[in-house]
C-alpha cells in the first residue's frame, strides 16, 4: 500500500502475516499524524533516519521522542500499544511490526542473549532506545531507496529486513552478558529519560553525576547502570556524542562561526572544541564547513 498526502508519504509493505514494514517520509512544513491499532502480540521497532517523531500513549498523557539516528524497540505482552505517531517536518522514519511468534521463529537459537525471548522474561515488557548502527543505517537506506520492479520488491525488502534484524541484534561478545533491560523498572526508565533530557538541555554546563542522580531521585549506581542499559553508553559519553552531533548541525546551518558553536556546546576554548570535533568526525570544524560549500 502506498499513500501520498501532499509532501508526506506512507509506504506500507506486508512481508507476510504478522510481519509489516512502514516507511514514513514527511517533507512538508507541518507535522503529520499516523494512528494504527496493534495488539500486544507485536514487537514494534522504529528507526528514525533523520528528523524527529513523537509517540503518544494514553490519549497523549505519556509520550516519548524518537530522535535523529536513534531506534526504539517496544514490546508489552501485558497491554496493547496502539501506534499514535506525530511525525515532525523533514523526517524519515521506518517502522517494523513483527509478531512475537514470527520473531521467535527467526531468533530461537539466540534466545539466550535477546532478553525478551527467554522463558523468564516472556511476560515482561521491554523497552530499548539505541543509536542506529552504521551497518544498520546502510540497510535502511537500501530499503528506502529500492527502485525495484514491484513484483520482486517485497522479496528484496524481506531479505533486507532479515539483514537489518541480524545486524541490529548482533552484540559484541564482551558486552553480551551486561545488557538486560529488565533490570530497569518502568519508574526508573522515566527517571533516566528525565536525566537524559536534563543533560541535553544543559549541555553547555551539565550537572555532575551525583547532582544529576539527586535531581531525578535515583542513587548514583542505579543512574549509571540504568543509563547504560537504556542508551547503551555512559552518561557523559552519550552527552559528548550528542554535543558533537548538535555542533555539526549548528555548523551546517551556517549561522554561527566555530567559536560560537564551541561555546554553545560547552567549550570555553576553541582549541578544545576543535580537538573534540576532529576526534569524532575525523576533520576540523572549518574543513567540515568548507566541504559543505563545495
Amino acid at each position: 500500500m502506498f499513500k501520498n498526502v501532499g509532501e508526506s508519504t506512507l509506504d506500507e509493505i506486508t512481508l507476510e502475516k504478522g510481519f509489516y514494514v512502514l516507511h514514513f517520509q514527511n517533507e512538508s512544513k507541518d507535522s503529520v499524524n499516523f494512528e494504527r491499532e496493534i495488539d500486544q502480540s507485536f514487537i514494534q521497532m522504529h528507526f528514525c533516519l533523520r528528523g524527529k517523531s513523537k509517540f503518544l500513549f494514553n490519549n497523549g498523557s505519556y509520550s516519548f521522542d524518537v530522535l535523529d539516528n536513534r531506534s526504539i524497540l517496544l514490546y508489552n505482552p501485558q497491554r496493547t500499544l496502539p501506534i499514535h505517531l506525530e511525525i515532525q517536518p523533514k523526517t524519515t522514519l521506518l517502522s517494523l511490526l513483527i509478531s512475537i511468534e514470527k520473531f521467535h521463529s527467526l531468533f530461537s537459537k539466540e534466545s539466550n542473549y535477546i532478553p525478551f525471548l527467554s522463558d523468564e522474561n516472556s511476560n515482561k515488557k521491554y523497552y530499548d532506545d539505541t543509536e542506529i548502527k552504521p551497518t544498520v543505517l546502510i540497510v535502511l537506506q537500501q530499503i528506502i531507496n529500492s527502485n525495484i520492479n514491484s513484483s520482486i520488491r517485497e522479496l528484496y525488502v524481506k531479505g533486507k529486513i532479515y539483514e537489518l534484524l541480524s545486524l541490529h541484534f548482533q552484540q559484541e561478545e564482551n558486552i553480551a552478558g551486561e545488557y538486560c533491560p529488565f533490570l530497569v523498572d518502568e519508574q526508573n526508565v522515566l527517571k533516566i529519560r528525565k536525566a537524559k533530557e536534563i543533560i541535553i538541555s544543559r549541555m553547555a554546563e551539565p550537572p555532575s553525576l551525583q547532582e544529576l542522580a539527586n535531581e531525578i531521585g535515583l542513587n548514583l549506581k542505579k543512574l549509571k547502570e540504568g543509563f547504560k542499559q537504556i542508551y547503551g553508553d555512559t552518561v557523559f559519553s552519550f552527552l559528548l556524542d550528542y554535543k558533537m552531533e548538535h555542533a555539526r548541525k549548528l555548523l551546517e546551518s551556517n549561522q554561527y562561526n566555530v567559536n560560537e558553536v564551541g561555546l554553545q556546546v560547552g567549550y570555553s576554548t576553541a582549541s578544545h572544541f576543535i580537538a573534540a570535533f576532529k576526534k569524532k568526525f575525523g576533520t576540523t570544524p572549518k574543513k567540515y564547513v568548507m566541504s559543505l560549500k563545495q
